[in-house]
């Protein structure tokens, strides 16, 4: 049986300028170590020795610099066919990555872009959901209406808002209300089945800003975190706030790689 169902998300790595630099950056935010990714412009991350990302060298100048999430998936051929069926596109068809996997790049009709994984020696994360660890991935767009049904349909998720989950939206939160959790097909919807969500962009950012999705990793100490991220020369683009999950920032890395950092709830004081 493989280590991850079908749409589950798996892996995440990150497209970098100058992977020295980034390996300084996250070991010295999360405490990854690195291995070399047998002679190829890329560097697994590890943490207590175990796989939780890669660090890769842009192969392109003009290459977004961006963390990318991957989803599982036992057939990534019928996949693909899914997601052209359903409206989104294909960037890079199936390929090989070595006696690793197979992998793809698609984009929904929004335009946020996701890989997919189709597992052979490696399944993906071997620690995830731990302090220093993959723990959520949101897709942010301002087409609910097309990718709502599309990862309905590609992915089988099933979607639940916060509201209908049982968490008080009133106040501060009302701005979480358009959110959707989903949870994979044969699973109850809700947060205790969830591996992922769609957030929407409104009205308030810029015109320019694209669809896209959003990685958080766990860490025990959310402002910990986010002032050790400046000391290294990142930047806070959201300060610690409170979600209905615990504690949570949006940061960029030295290279300005968004992503997020979450103190679940349970590490709260």
């Amino acid at each position: 049986m493989a280590a991850f169902a079908h749409s589950a998300p798996c892996w995440v790595d990150v497209q970098l300028s100058d992977l020295e630099a980034g390996k300084r950056f996250y070991g010295g935010l999360f405490g990854w170590t690195f291995r070399a990714g047998d002679g190829m412009p890329f560097a697994d991350a590890l943490s207590g020795g175990r796989l939780v990302a890669a660090l890769a060298a842009k192969k392109d100048g003009r290459m977004p610099t961006a963390w990318g999430v991957y989803f599982a998936t036992e057939d990534i051929r019928a996949t693909v066919a899914a997601i052209r069926e359903h409206g989104g596109q294909i960037i890079t068809d199936p390929v090989r990555a070595g006696r690793a996997g197979i992998v793809a790049q698609a984009a929904d009709p929004g335009g946020a872009v996701f890989g997919l994984w189709q597992p052979e020696e490696r399944e993906g994360f071997e620690k995830q959901n731990e302090p220093g660890s993959f723990c959520w991935t949101e897709v942010h767009t301002r087409r609910p209406e097309s990718v709502d049904p599309f990862y309905e349909k590609v992915f089988g998720f099933r979607g639940t808002g916060l509201d209908e989950a049982g968490n008080d939206v009133s106040g501060d939160a009302e701005a979480l209300v358009d959110f959707r959790m989903w949870s994979p097909e044969g699973t109850e919807p809700g947060p205790d089945t969830a591996v992922g969500g769609r957030s929407v962009i409104t009205d308030a950012f810029p015109a320019e800003l694209p669809s896209y999705f959003l990685t958080y990793f766990a860490v025990a100490d959310c402002e910990a975190a986010a002032e050790l991220a400046v000391q290294l020369g990142g930047r806070v683009s959201a300060p610690p706030f409170d979600i209905p999950y615990g504690r949570m920032a949006v940061l960029h890395d030295d290279q300005g790689a968004l992503f997020a950092v979450l103190q679940p709830r349970e590490l709260l004081p």
